[in-house]
Order: C-alpha cells, then sequence, then structure tokens
C-alpha cells in the first residue's frame, strides 16, 4: 500500500510541473524538474511492480512475465537523459519525453499472456 502511494504521490506532482513548464515556456529548471518527477514515479512504479511480483512464486508465468519489462528499464534512463539535457536545451528533453510517451502508447500485453497460460 506504502509503494502504490508513493507512486500516486509522484504522479500529483505533474500537473504542478507541466503547469510550470508551459508558464516558463520550457525554461531548463521547470524541464529539469519535470524529468525528475517523472523519474521518481517511474522508480516508484518499478517499486510497486518488485513489491508484486515478490508476492508470487519465481518461477510463476505472471513472474516471467512481468520479468520481460523493457519498457520499464528504459523509459527511466530516457527520462534521466532528459534531465541531463534539460540545460543543454529543453526541446531536447521534450523529445526524450515524447519518446518515452511513444513507447508507453503501444498496449503491452504481458499480463494477458500471464493469464492466458492459466
Amino acid at each position: 500500500m506504502w509503494l502504490n502511494l508513493l507512486l500516486l504521490f509522484w504522479l500529483s506532482l505533474i500537473p504542478f510541473t507541466t503547469a510550470w513548464m508551459g508558464e516558463s515556456h520550457f525554461a531548463a529548471t521547470p524541464t529539469a524538474l519535470y524529468g525528475i518527477i517523472l523519474s521518481l514515479a517511474a522508480l516508484s512504479y518499478w517499486l510497486l511492480q518488485r513489491a508484486i511480483m515478490n508476492q508470487h512464486a519465481g518461477d510463476s508465468s505472471f513472474v516471467m512475465q512481468m520479468g520481460k519489462d523493457w519498457k520499464g528499464k528504459l523509459s527511466p534512463l530516457l527520462y534521466l537523459l532528459a534531465v541531463l539535457t534539460a540545460y543543454a536545451s529543453p526541446w531536447i528533453s521534450g523529445f526524450f519525453f515524447a519518446l518515452v510517451a511513444a513507447i508507453w502508447f503501444v498496449p503491452d500485453k504481458r499480463i494477458e499472456q500471464a493469464l492466458g497460460d492459466r
């Protein structure tokens, strides 16, 4: 429950940082803070996912499918790149944010596959 609340906390800060980025016309500091908030939300999601996986047997099909989370592993790296490039060019950071959104736009079929194995 605490990990879910942690994830919801970081997600609740996204509207503030989004508004700040818009009001400042994508200045470097709000853009970097936006990336930090998204990175912390991604980390919280990963921790929550690990806690859920620990509730299942290590050889279950659910754990096997959830272990193949390439999107979840790539997203924090792209967010980190966005934070690091925010002061060089906020528009490059915006590209990384859009890239993560595009990656997650395609539905993830892992849970359906794990439930179909039963």
